[in-house]
């Protein structure tokens, strides 16, 4: 089928687990848009056509849009060999320039002062570490280099390791906190000292 062929070309190039679902997603929608058509049937005009689609009528973000022109652009370059595609009549959304809102220290101790249990853990991580949200969920007792002052961040986003420092300031982990997604920390001699959640 076509969807496994596209699956197998994003698994050989070792894409993470997100971006396959993101991609088969997409084609799915772009097959249903054009009432099924096998993608061979289909070409550039069918493309620019389901794109303005998803910008006018669906009102997707810039990024949005974007990702579901990569996943068909994959699926005919890399999937189906279409060689007589034309690839440089593809353009990408532009994404509008913005400046990022960012909180104060009293506005993130605000924050953090409210919350407790595992998300306090999480968001200590995520703000004193800088870790992305897959990256905090994905950590082990292993990962929480206390001596060191390091989080070993492993098969990251490019599915690269990276080290990460811990924040100084800190707050004690209460006991044993566990999370679902694979979080575990749990209170040991060196964790009493080092807590990786950082206070304001």
């Amino acid at each position: 089928m076509l969807l496994d062929e596209l699956r197998n070309g994003i698994r050989v190039r070792h894409y993470s687990r997100r971006t396959e679902e993101a991609y088969v997603g997409w084609v799915k929608r772009f097959i249903l848009f054009n009432k099924k058509r096998h993608p061979r049937e289909t070409g550039m005009s069918e493309v620019q056509t389901f794109l303005t689609h998803l910008a006018v009528e669906r009102h997707v973000s810039a990024s949005t849009q974007n990702q579901a022109l990569s996943a068909i652009l994959f699926l005919y370059r890399d999937v189906l060999k279409v060689n007589d595609f034309n690839f440089e009549m593809a353009v990408h959304a532009r994404r509008p320039e913005r400046l990022p809102v960012v909180l104060t220290r009293e506005e993130v101790g605000v924050i953090l002062g409210e919350m407790s249990g595992t998300p306090r853990i999480v968001a200590g991580l995520l703000y004193g570490a800088g870790l992305r949200l897959l990256e905090c969920l994905t950590l082990r007792v292993k990962d929480l280099e206390f001596a060191r002052n390091e989080i070993v961040v492993r098969d990251g986003k490019g599915q690269k390791d990276r080290l990460w420092a811990m924040a100084h300031n800190r707050s004690y982990v209460p006991g044993k906190v566990m999370c679902r997604e694979s979080l575990h920390l749990q209170e040991t001699p060196a964790a009493a000292e080092c807590c990786p959640c950082r206070v304001a």
